[in-house]
């Protein structure tokens, strides 16, 4: 199949990015020609944050590159993953004038909710949800604390939902857990074209988990949960180091949050295989979100590793992560709670062990790269289908 792969990188890289970038790869290795169209927000400046804000509603340059390049290399589908701010959702409309199906992969909540997270001051909102313009956000500035910003988005969103975008353009939305999906729907969005696929990480084998600390993997920001785990951190007991590998918004406050606190390591930006080797000797990853997750790459990657997680009971990872089974269940934004779950994960040993057993098993059976491709196949090829006009040579 003739591919078109579309996204617009983060200024901090992030799953996205990454998940963009695996499915590329994936689809190449099983000899599919796949074309990538990229836009980076790091190019993004405060003197064109104004023509930013309108080309997020429509960019005419996005929507010639990418007519363009369908005619050019044939292509039968595209497959969206992030198009904010620069590409925009005229892309769509380039795709059906070129008469081929359209694939969106849902990774965060950015249609619903100006912020993408449905997260506002620390706790869950949904404010926004099924609203045809969502006002709530605007006069709480979601986006980046600024009513231009927010204005931006509402408008992008406010704009496509009158033109029928979402439900019109779009032959398949990709939610990565039925949580999500179930969000989705709620806010409007078309049941029958919204579908379940999980994200899926390389297989590098399972790790020995010869070490006995625990880790964090993520974007140092609010929703991520870190503050939680560092006082969760200070009531501890448990004599085991914790590793923090990330960069972000909130970096410096969660330094200087735990300069004085032991056995905390920041390690900053590391290389994937410098994770990859975190990730196979840890006791367990602790993953303290205090957002609906979409489907997060780290929890995958210590599955695929044989490593627990010690995670957040919120939205969609109690069904990902089962407690006592794949890892430990704490109360969200809880950091007594879950400094009684650090405190009693187990040693190493046969409970751990099992643990670990159960967890690599997980990956295998949900996440693996012929169980993702699969199900992928079958979303592009329903999509090609369902658009009676599309490209099939």
């Amino acid at each position: 199949m003739n591919i078109l792969v579309v996204h617009n990188r983060y200024a901090f890289a992030g799953g996205e990015d990454e998940a963009c970038a695996t499915e590329v790869e994936l689809l190449r290795k099983h000899g599919h020609n796949v074309q990538v169209y990229l836009q980076d927000n790091r190019q993004i400046d405060d003197a064109n944050r104004w023509s930013t804000g309108m080309r997020c509603v429509w960019s005419k340059k996005d929507y010639r590159t990418v007519r363009e390049l369908v005619a050019k290399h044939q292509i039968q589908l595209m497959s969206v993953h992030n198009f904010f701010p620069l590409v925009s959702p005229s892309v769509y409309y380039a795709a059906k004038a070129e008469n081929i199906a359209v694939v969106q992969t849902l990774h965060n909540y950015r249609l619903l909710c100006p912020a993408a997270t449905l997260l506002r001051n620390g706790k869950i909102c949904e404010d926004c949800l099924g609203k045809s313009v969502a006002w709530p956000g605007l006069i709480h500035r979601c986006y980046r604390g600024s009513f231009a910003q927010t204005a931006a988005v509402m408008g992008m969103v406010s704009t496509h939902r009158a033109l029928g975008s979402w439900k019109r353009m779009v032959d398949y939305y990709i939610a990565l857990t039925p949580f999500m999906r179930d969000k989705f729907i709620a806010g409007g969005f078309p049941a029958e074209r919204i579908v379940v696929k999980a994200n899926s990480v390389a297989d590098t084998g399972v790790g020995l988990g010869t070490g006995d600390n625990f880790l964090f993997v993520g974007r140092l920001s609010e929703e991520k949960g870190v503050a939680v785990l560092l006082r969760a951190w200070e009531k501890r007991k448990t004599t085991r180091k914790l590793k923090i590998i990330g960069t972000g918004p909130d970096e410096m406050n969660l330094r200087a949050m735990a300069s004085r606190m032991q056995n905390v390591e920041f390690l900053g930006q590391v290389p994937p295989q410098r994770v990859k080797s975190e990730l196979s000797t840890a006791a367990a990853v602790v993953f303290p979100s205090i957002w609906y997750e979409g489907l997060s790459r780290v929890v995958i990657e210590s599955f695929s590793k044989g490593t627990p997680v010690v995670a957040s009971d919120l939205g969609p990872i109690p069904a990902i992560v089962k407690d006592e089974r794949t890892g430990v269940i704490f109360r969200t934004g809880d950091s007594s709670d879950l400094a009684a779950k650090l405190d009693a994960f187990p040693p190493a040993g046969p409970v751990l062990n099992q643990m670990r057993t159960f967890a690599r098993m997980e990956y295998e059976q949900f996440y693996a790269d012929e169980v993702v491709y699969r199900d992928l196949m079958n979303i592009y090829q329903s999509a090609v289908n369902a658009f009676p006009e599309a490209k099939r040579s």
